[in-house]
């Protein structure tokens, strides 16, 4: 299995919608011209959510497959991986065969969503198959008790702990919890000291996204920017669209 991308780009999200921001990417084809202007921009990576006609994130076949191809015809270079995100409104079980009828490359699974229903035997054979499948999941984690949790399911093998992939999650959206660089002390700590072989990356919630991306780069993280996480540069101003804030964060990691 390859290793994460330096540089993800994260250019919609769940939530976001175009009163929030104009560029904001619903469509597929929204979407594909982001992800070819953010790779020319330096982004080695993308995480794509999908949006129904009504702009409404799914976990729908059809529409993460029409992604897929689009993005493998248009920019195959770029590391593509979509996402089991529950929004308050998917079972476990939805998540799981999202994943299984796609089967994609990777895809990103919040821990706490995926193992919400204690199903440990359904939850094991689902992150064992998808592991001899090849499909590269990147275990998303809010907290330090995620990591712990995650650790405890790895030392049990009920998930697979070789080449395993985790995002931090730095800030909240929920309650606009905005991150800072001193987030990442304390999870990092404890990840290193349960899962220290672990390929991990970050991401931040609010205007200190470029700070804390830069910090946890600097410790030796993978990073993921975009709007899914944050509209604003460094400076207060707001971003222009999804390429912009590729680019400060090359600048700055260039300048460190």
């Amino acid at each position: 299995m390859s290793e994460l991308p330096e540089l993800m780009v994260a250019p919609n999200g769940a939530r976001l919608q175009q009163n929030d921001h104009p560029k904001v990417p619903l469509s597929i084809e929204a979407t594909i011209k982001t992800a070819v202007a953010c790779a020319q921009a330096g982004a080695d990576g993308l995480h794509a959510h999908v949006r129904d006609a009504n702009g409404n994130h799914v976990l729908d076949v059809a529409l993460n497959n029409a992604l897929l191809a689009a993005l493998e015809q248009s920019v195959p270079s770029l590391y593509t991986q979509i996402t089991t995100e529950a929004v308050g409104k998917y079972t476990p079980t939805q998540q799981r065969g999202l994943v299984e009828a796609i089967q994609p490359r990777a895809v990103s699974v919040a821990l706490r969503e995926m193992t919400a229903d204690s199903d440990i035997p359904t939850i094991s054979q689902f992150y064992h198959a998808q592991k001899q499948a090849g499909v590269e999941i990147q275990h998303i984690l809010y907290d330090e008790n995620d990591v712990t949790t995650l650790a405890a399911l790895c030392e049990r093998n009920w998930i697979p702990v070789e080449d395993i992939k985790v995002l931090l999650v730095l800030g909240r959206y929920a309650n606009n919890r905005i991150a800072t660089p001193e987030d990442l002390d304390i999870p990092l700590a404890v990840l290193k000291q349960n899962l220290p072989h672990a390929d991990w990356a970050v991401c931040a919630f609010g205007p200190n996204e470029t700070e804390c991306l830069v910090a946890a780069h600097a410790r030796g993280g993978k990073i993921r920017v975009g709007f899914e996480n944050n509209i604003y540069n460094a400076n207060g101003c707001v971003a222009a669209d999804n390429v912009e804030r590729v680019a400060e964060i090359k600048a700055a990691l260039r300048e460190n």
